[in-house]
């Protein structure tokens, strides 16, 4: 059993990566292409330090890579497939949240924007 005991402890891992708002909004933005810190920071709304920090997490989880142009670092997913994965989950999201028509219509339009790219 100890198989089970460490799958389930790397699966809860990364879904504790993943467990931030400004996180998933990361991916999503980096599912597509790669960007640097500051686009990343003006598209979440918030500072370029919080930005890094988050970055720098996904990063040590191998969930971004970066790529070096002269002074600019760019970041994008390492697998794809991450934000696809995150996108389906919103299927999960939204039955929870059939009695709330506001919220609903948030998932539904977060999905439109996610697979439009």
């Amino acid at each position: 059993m100890p198989f089970r005991q460490l799958a389930t402890a790397e699966l809860a891992n990364l879904l504790s990566v993943l467990s931030h708002p400004q996180r998933i909004r990361i991916i999503e933005e980096l599912r597509s292409q790669e960007h640097d810190v500051n686009f990343l920071a003006d598209a979440l709304g918030t500072s370029h330090s919080r930005v890094s920090q988050h970055l720098a997490l996904l990063r040590n989880h191998r969930l971004v890579e970066t790529r070096r142009e002269g002074r600019h670092v760019y970041y994008h997913l390492s697998r794809g497939e991450l934000a696809t994965w995150l996108v389906q989950g919103l299927d999960f999201v939204e039955a929870e949240l059939a009695h709330n028509e506001s919220v609903r219509g948030a998932v539904n339009e977060a999905r439109a924007e996610w697979t439009r790219r």
